[in-house]
């Protein structure tokens, strides 16, 4: 099938930020007296928005979520993501080839706040790729697993959700594509910031891939030259 868009996840697919991220809620959690591995909060938060696990996080340390923790979160997470964030392995020709091979019908679609997604864009080099198709879960009325973020993304390009194919690694993201209408390709590398393929297959994921290369000949774009 040929598909007329693609709506990129970015954490884990495009930008190899989970172990960045996490290490830094890690630390603050610890902060608040809820001791965790690295390992330990990235099975536990990958895939979600930590405003929206406030409930979870304040049953384990006794103490609010405010929007000031919140705010002091996103800046030391930004400090580090600014510091040493880099791209998934060859995502960046990946998606310079499908927006080469769809006149320009991409879209980054992430849970994630848009101060964050457009840090990363940048910082690895796709941002031009995705000025003014970026849609941040902050910014709609339910984030992943809901389908509200692609729903929105498909819109804006002018797409039916079924001819859109969305690129995901997260259970999580996984399942608001498929609630969305679109055809998920789950991406799974193997190694920590993306669930298994089993877990993406037990998801609904029928299209799975190891390597962002793979990705153009899959969508039936034209494959990348290594």
């Amino acid at each position: 099938m040929r598909f007329d868009a693609v709506l990129f996840d970015c954490d884990g697919v495009l930008v190899d930020s989970e172990p960045l991220t996490n290490g830094v809620l890690r630390d603050m959690l610890e902060e608040r007296g809820w001791n965790l591995t690295r390992e330990e909060c990235m099975r536990i938060f990958v895939g979600k928005a930590v405003r929206d696990e406030a409930a979870l996080i304040e049953r384990h340390t006794g103490q609010p979520v405010t929007q000031e923790w919140l705010q002091r979160f996103w800046e030391r997470r930004n400090i580090v993501l600014q510091a040493a964030l880099q791209a998934i392995p060859q995502a960046v020709d990946a998606v310079r080839a499908i927006h080469a091979g769809l006149d320009g019908r991409i879209a980054c679609a992430s849970g994630a706040d848009r101060r964050k997604v457009e840090l990363q864009l940048h910082k690895v080099g796709l941002y031009d790729l995705f000025a003014g198709r970026v849609f941040s879960g902050h910014e709609m009325p339910r984030s992943k697993p809901a389908p509200d973020v692609y729903l929105a993304a498909a819109a804006a390009l002018g797409v039916p959700p079924a001819r859109c194919a969305v690129v995901e690694d997260t259970v999580t993201g996984a399942a608001a594509g498929l609630a969305a209408g679109a055809t998920v390709f789950g991406y799974s590398p193997g190694g920590e910031g993306h669930s298994g393929a089993q877990a993406l297959r037990d998801a609904g994921v029928h299209h799975l891939f190891t390597d962002m290369a793979q990705l153009p000949g899959l969508l039936g774009l034209a494959a990348l030259a290594l």
